[in-house]
């Protein structure tokens, strides 16, 4: 009897040990995330616009699931697979620093399904005035969700500052749109005027995207040592992730926007087009989704979103915070690198 229990009482024990061994680890990336390719496989995975169709109710419950299997208080018999689905939502629809449901359209899984329409109808209607003033209004009024959206939660903006970011976002594209237009419908044959959307949409990304994050600019950002524990606050991790933010746009959008135009020029000279004219926008919408697909991760995966400084770089714009470190940590024992998230 005694050897019985004793034998029962091994091999639980090594289905536990096995168990712990298969447990995955949800405060890690799947793939590398030091690598392109690491970062490229992770934000294909968690910007897949099929995640846009899940239910918030289902969300929540994803959050759930997550959160039992971090405690080990999961359901009997849940699977990796299950596990590794509820985690991918929660990744896709909350915001990574404070947790909180981020709304449908701004979400970096809908990048897809909203940027095809808007790109395709840019540069689809380009020809009249009130065509460019609507779609680059309406694409301004996407980016800015999205650029709320996903930044640096720790930073708050204030309405009236969402106000003005909106504003001047909005009028510096529409003044790079129509400006360039008039310039190059009197100077330039018709195929330069297709790169007007592109000209206005990397111009108003330079403006929307500090603007609608300004209060990262003025108060900082919290950085963090490589144990997560909070550090101080800096300006200068402001400026480098805010930067690779917009810079990583502009690539985003630059295929669809660039490729598409020379592409439907050629295809215009074709009978068919020409005797099916309805089907140009329907067209480069689809084929700008399609770009889209391949761009979303790629854009994403330019830089890491767990970004770091070394904390000398403090003294270009953070030099009291660093002499508080110092006067913390001690001159010689101050961390290296401090870690944050740039935001997307």
């Amino acid at each position: 009897m005694g050897v019985d229990v004793l034998l029962f009482s091994e091999i639980r024990c090594q289905e536990q040990k096995r168990r712990m061994s298969d447990r995955i680890d949800l405060d890690k990336p799947l793939w590398n995330q030091d690598t392109f390719y690491g970062r490229l496989r992770y934000f294909a995975w968690v910007t897949n616009p099929s995640t846009c169709l899940t239910p918030t109710s289902k969300l929540f419950e994803a959050r759930d699931l997550v959160n039992k299997y971090r405690l080990q208080q999961e359901p009997p018999h849940t699977t990796r697979e299950q596990v590794l689905k509820a985690h991918r939502l929660v990744l896709s629809a909350f915001h990574p620093d404070s947790g909180e449901l981020q709304n449908f359209i701004g979400r970096m899984s809908f990048q897809v399904p909203g940027g095809m329409l808007l790109i395709g109808c840019m540069i689809s209607f380009y020809r009249t005035n009130s065509a460019v003033i609507f779609w680059q209004w309406a694409n301004q009024s996407f980016n800015a969700l999205v650029n709320y959206t996903n930044r640096n939660a720790g930073s708050d903006i204030s309405q009236k500052k969402l106000a003005i970011a909106y504003v001047s976002s909005t009028t510096s594209a529409l003044v790079a749109a129509l400006g360039l237009k008039a310039i190059l419908a009197q100077r330039t044959t018709g195929i330069l005027q297709r790169f007007v959307p592109f000209t206005a949409v990397a111009a108003a990304n330079i403006v929307n995207i500090p603007l609608m994050r300004q209060s990262e600019f003025l108060d900082g950002i919290i950085v963090y040592d490589e144990n997560k524990n909070p550090v101080t606050t800096s300006k200068y991790a402001a400026v480098k992730g805010i930067s690779q933010v917009v810079f990583s746009r502009i690539i985003m959008a630059a295929p669809s926007m660039l490729l598409l135009p020379v592409l439907f020029q050629h295809l215009e000279k074709y009978r068919w087009m020409q005797r099916f004219k309805i089907l140009n926008a329907p067209l480069q919408v689809l084929a700008s989704g399609a770009l889209l697909l391949v761009m979303t991760p790629t854009a994403c995966a330019l830089f890491p979103q767990r970004c770091s400084i070394l904390t000398s770089k403090l003294s270009l714009l953070d030099k009291k915070n660093l002499e508080e470190l110092k006067e913390k940590y001690g001159a010689n024992n101050i961390p290296e690198r401090v870690y944050f998230n740039k935001g997307l």
